[in-house]
């Protein structure tokens, strides 16, 4: 009996890894997909992929194998041509047996490899097999395809054609490498000696060649409506009329070639071929480049407008549909100045929830205040509205997870993955209240989470799937689990949710031991019949793994549920790059729509989809391929519902496209006439644009106050404010966009201009230099536009810190607010008193207050409040000297007898 040689036993081995790195993940994912319950997904992707893989890997190779058994099996040429074979091959004794013993191995192996790229492409078969249509015909009277064509089914045909071009291709270089090998083609003294039976097959390749160019040209002419040659994106006037009959003419050339190269079979030499292949060659190149740059310079550039006017037209009409823009309602704001004290009280619930924390400086304090312990994390502040005790509150939360980088006892495994298992808790406060020492107040914090206020109280408080985690933790073992730290004790519990994939079996230890390179999970004592392992922890790769089809924003946020629990909610969009004529945007296609809303349990992982627009073409595609994976928006819980925004990533797409899509008319289009921009504004050091912001606000004409997204526009290259554009957020009008343009002919200040008056302010310059100076910074934070009524306030917090000493770095309090309207500007300690400042401390009186006082005359103050007033400009003035002096201590005092003596002169206590 013969010893197996070391190179079977080698490659046995590399077989066996390779089919284990295989199953091992599959049988993993398989048994995660059932602990979420999205395994109807999982088969019908793994189905869709192995079917592709099947198919092709079965075509490839049958087309292969027949094609190169053919050209193995050809006539072998005399034996003189070898003799006299310029390459120096070794002899077909020697070639031969190494052909038969090798060649089923190469196309094995090219047929799987070709099978494994193609299953890759299984979204662009879901979207041929199961497209819905569009309803919307292409502009081009030569085509008036559904866009569904565009984004459906022609790449499907663009695939189908690539794959086979790429396989005819191959296989005929792989014929003629063969050939030469075998020695039916040779290179000799008198040229190149073919023999008749592989000039036939190479022939008959060739022709087979030329046919699927001829079918890539007439491809190639739907390609047009995506051409980003003219003024705009889309096919223009040279497309329409050079571009595309050429590649009409393109198409019957490359066939005619390929018929060529068929009647070259009967016929001795290859002037056909060439012939053909070189008529192709002139009229591509002509065809294709130079006519239509001649068409382009001499004819369309001279009068470009009038050419290109139509063109501009289905840009301008194409875009606006493909982002949505189209349903923004434009409304006129006259942005005047004569905002009062009266029309404040009638917005009060806008200005109590103009957001004075700004969310860099506010992690930088729930650091400082509430991480309690070095593992644990703020990594985000995400805004949302709640009802507090019957009112409308915008609020700021950020949940409290656990750092595995900044573990106490050492990142071993035990640690990482059966004791330190969860964030915990959440901080919540209000934007636009602060603490004497100017910190942030609370309506949740410390740890186990205390509620105030009336907010609900955070009954399942742990974050086992968050924005940071690990690979995988172990839970349910018999080691202890941490809960959350108290004093110099720790608390522990034991994980009691639906969440994690049991692993009752050596089988299952096995498969995720090898899954992550850890022989613990098989050897550990730690481990009992009840354990389970939760992977996939991160918010948004949890949910990209188990819907890769749809694009995510990028900033998951938080929402504390009427009963207490804490529930992750994630933006999904639909995109494609496939809709004509539409402006790209680079990195996400020329077409986007917020079509799913997911949400996700922070405690059990529990992730549900939600269909958020259903007129969406693609998510109704995604929903026949994948019957059950997307709920009604109706069934999401009520609690969760009211917590639905409008998407931030979205808004300012749709906001840079409507900087320059708000303009209709072709003519100031061209032109760029009336171009807007994102205002810029210097944020750390850096020029950057705006972020939108969320705010509740009564829009114009509304009756009450709602949930909002905002931003701003410039004229381009100016700093004045030209519009701001909001995104409603709150039901029935969810989803609705409204665009607000100031006068034209009226100037309003922009965030830039703004910025400039305060820095050319002298008394606020004069105090942020002192500031700045006595071992501490300044940090202005968001410039903040509010439309109220008919008119607009700037708002800008101020925040100072202590020069950085230690790890935790300094605590910005909030110590002054800016608030600017029209040419007025004011800066002091709190919202109120600036406003009180440009507006005036006190409401107008109530018509049975003014009976009392004649006409055209004001009340005169009493002795006592004289007095008082005295003393308050007195402290006030006192104050101010130890201001400059930089005398904190006296300065804090001074400012709070100002305000006892100022409560006292408004109250009328003595």
């Amino acid at each position: 009996m013969t010893r197996p040689q070391p190179i079977v036993l080698l490659v046995f081995v590399v077989v066996a890894l390779g089919i284990l790195a295989q199953v091992v993940p599959f049988y993993t994912d398989w048994l995660w997909f059932g602990e979420v319950g999205y395994t109807t997904v999982f088969w019908n992707t793994l189905s869709l992929r192995g079917l592709l893989f099947t198919a092709v890997t079965v075509g490839v190779l049958i087309f292969l194998w027949s094609n190169l058994t053919l050209a193995a099996r050809t006539a072998a040429p005399d034996v003189l041509w070898e003799l006299e074979d310029q390459l120096g091959l070794p002899g077909r004794v020697v070639i031969e047996p190494l052909i038969r013993r090798f060649l089923p191995i190469v196309l094995t192996v090219i047929a799987i490899i070709s099978g494994l790229r193609a299953s890759s492409r299984w979204e662009i078969v879901l979207g041929y097999n199961n497209a819905q249509p569009f309803n919307v015909k292409d502009p081009l009277e030569a085509f008036g395809h559904d866009l569904a064509f565009y984004v459906f089914q022609l790449p499907m045909w663009r695939l189908v054609h690539g794959w086979a071009t790429a396989l005819v291709a191959g296989t005929m270089l792989l014929t003629l490498v063969l050939y030469i090998l075998q020695r039916s083609l040779v290179l000799t003294t008198r040229g190149p000696r073919l023999a008749a039976g592989a000039r036939t097959h190479l022939l008959l390749l060739g022709a087979t060649l030329l046919g699927l160019k001829a079918v890539g040209f007439w491809l190639d002419r739907y390609e047009i409506v995506f051409s980003p040659r003219g003024v705009v994106f889309g096919a223009s006037y040279a497309d329409v009329y050079a571009t595309l009959p050429m590649l009409s003419v393109l198409t019957v050339v490359a066939g005619l070639a390929g018929i060529a190269c068929v009647a070259q079979v009967a016929r001795p030499g290859l002037r056909l071929v060439v012939g053909g292949i070189v008529v192709l060659g002139l009229v591509w190149v002509v065809g294709l480049g130079i006519y239509p740059a001649l068409l382009q310079t001499y004819r369309v550039k001279p009068n470009e407008l009038v050419f290109e006017r139509p063109f501009i037209e289905h840009n301008i009409r194409m875009t606006r549909q493909a982002y949505g823009l189209d349903r923004i309602a434009e409304k006129e704001f006259p942005a005047d100045e004569s905002l009062d004290a009266q029309a404040l009280s009638r917005n009060e619930a806008t200005v109590k929830n103009v957001r004075l924390w700004d969310y860099r400086p506010l992690l930088r304090t729930y650091a400082q205040l509430q991480e309690i312990r070095t593992y644990y994390k703020f990594v985000d502040v995400d805004n949302d509205r709640y009802r507090v005790k019957g009112e409308y509150r915008q609020l700021m939360l950020s949940p409290r997870e656990l750092s595995y980088q900044h573990l106490q006892g050492g990142r071993n495994w035990i640690n990482e993955h059966l004791t330190y298992t969860h964030g915990f808790g959440v901080v919540v406060g209000p934007v636009n209240r602060v603490t004497a020492e100017g910190l942030p107040e609370f309506f949740i914090k410390d740890i186990p989470p205390q509620s105030t206020d009336g907010f609900p109280d955070v009954t399942r408080p742990e974050i086992y799937y968050g924005e940071i985690a690990n690979e995988y933790v172990l839970v349910r073992t018999r080691s202890q689990e941490l809960d959350y730290p108290r004093g110099d004790q720790n608390v522990y519990t034991r994980y009691q949710g639906r969440g994690g994939i049991p692993i009752t079996s050596w089988l299952r230890r096995l498969a995720f031991a090898a899954r992550f390179g850890e022989p613990k999970i098989v050897l550990s004592d730690d481990l009992t019949p009840e354990s389970r392992i939760l992977m996939y922890r991160t918010v948004t790769e949890r949910v990209q793994r188990i819907a890769p089809f749809f694009r995510y924003d990028r900033d998951p946020y938080l929402v504390v549920t009427d009963d207490g629990r804490l529930v992750w909610m994630l933006d999904g969009y639909t995109s494609t790059d496939r809709y004509p004529y539409s402006d790209p945007v680079p990195g996400m296609g020329n077409y986007l729509r917020n079509s799913v809303k997911v949400t996700i349990d922070a405690y059990e992982g529990t992730v549900t989809f939600y269909l958020a627009d259903a007129t969406d073409p693609i998510v109704q595609t995604v929903s026949r391929g994948f019957p059950g994976l997307l709920l009604p928006l109706t069934q999401m819980p009520a609690d969760l519902q009211r917590h639905i925004r409008y998407p931030e990533d979205f808004f300012a797409i749709q906001a840079r496209k409507y900087a320059t899509y708000h303009m209709l008319d072709p003519q100031v289009f061209y032109n760029r006439e009336d171009m807007w921009a994102i205002p810029r504004r210097t944020i750390d050091g850096r020029e950057r644009e705006m972020e939108p912001y969320y705010t509740i606000m009564r829009l114009p004409e509304e009756k009450a106050e709602e949930f909002i997204l905002l931003t701003l526009f410039n004229p381009s290259r100016r700093d004045n404010m030209i519009a701001w554009l909001a995104a409603r957020s709150d039901p029935p009008n969810y989803g609705s966009l409204v665009v607000y343009n100031f006068p034209k002919q009226k100037l309003v200040y922009g965030p830039r201009q703004i910025d400039a008056r305060i820095d050319q302010d002298p008394i606020i310059s004069q105090q942020l230099a002192l500031w700045n100076q006595r071992g501490s910074t300044v940090i202005r934070g968001s410039l903040l536009a509010i439309p109220i009524e008919q008119s607009l306030i700037y708002v800008q917090p101020l925040y100072l810190a202590a020069a950085e000493q230690g790890q935790g770095g300094a605590l910005p309090e909030l110590r002054r607010v800016i608030v600017a309207h029209g040419n007025q500007i004011a800066m002091e300690p709190t919202l109120e008193q600036s406003l009180a400042r440009i507006f005036g401390g006190r409401l107008a009186p109530t018509p049975a207050a003014a009976a009392t006082t004649p006409a055209g005359t004001a009340p005169t103050p009493s002795p006592a409040d004289r007095a008082v007033a005295r003393r308050a400009l007195e402290i006030y003035q006192r104050s101010q000297d130890a201001l400059r002096r930089g005398d904190w201590a006296t300065y804090g005092t001074e400012q709070k007898r100002l305000e006892e003596t100022l409560r006292e002169l408004t109250t009328g206590r003595r």
